[in-house]
């Protein structure tokens, strides 16, 4: 069967790798029915997860591992991450210190509904968990302009949600002697003035959901496209 024919919850079905110190390699675990992916986490291993639905991937590193094992684990990582695809973010967590990101991935923490997140009030009013809302909302629209991609000669340089403008900004980061492209949102309030704003140079484009206009991006043509 080829990928193309795969039922969605097979592509977006996370995959499961324990590293092996005697080999030197990851190798994919056959996991059988619906055991619980925290059920897996053993202090003596080192797990790395591919989570297709969020473009993540995942280290966990148990307490009983030694240093050479995380080395060679996170060096070789990106080469796992490469076949499911290079926009994969990879992130290191390590036993007793896991970010809710990744406890909701494995099952330890409930699914944060983004599309509530985006029509209602999310947190009682302190700044603690204005901050939590903010960072939730704005890796949601990550991925939804991962998704949408951008048309061939442009560039994105600002998005739009509901009243907030945003910033973006496409940077490379070195990790591990691999270049991983990293994206940014950034409020851009203190930045933009009162009044009529006239998006000159720019070309707005619409991302629809339902009927519902989700975000609007600003696409800037490529400054080696004008020559």
């Amino acid at each position: 069967m080829s990928e193309e024919t795969l039922p969605q919850e097979e592509k977006e079905k996370i995959l499961v790798f324990q590293f092996s110190d005697a080999l030197s390699e990851y190798q994919e675990l056959e996991l059988e029915g619906d055991i619980p992916l925290y059920e897996l986490l053993d202090s003596e291993f080192i797990l790395l997860f591919v989570d297709p639905k969020q473009y993540r991937v995942w280290i966990w590193q148990g307490n009983n591992v030694t240093t050479r094992m995380k080395f060679i684990s996170a060096k070789i990582a990106p080469s796992i991450r490469d076949r499911y695809g290079i926009a994969f973010k990879i992130s290191s967590v390590d036993e007793g210190n896991e970010t809710k990101g990744f406890k909701t991935m494995i099952g330890l923490e409930e699914e944060v509904d983004y599309s509530e997140a985006q029509t209602g009030p999310t947190y009682e009013g302190t700044d603690e968990d204005l901050e939590l809302f903010e960072s939730l909302s704005r890796e949601k629209i990550l991925l939804l302009l991962e998704k949408a991609g951008v048309p061939e000669g442009y560039e994105r340089k600002m998005v739009i949600v509901k009243n907030k403008i945003y910033g973006y900004k496409e940077y490379d980061r070195i990790y591990l002697d691999s270049v991983i492209k990293e994206k940014q949102l950034f409020p851009l309030k203190e930045d933009v003035e009162d009044g009529p704003y006239l998006a000159e140079n720019y070309i707005p484009r619409m991302l629809f959901s339902y009927s519902n206009v989700v975000l609007t991006e600003l696409l800037k043509k490529r400054d080696d496209q004008n020559n």
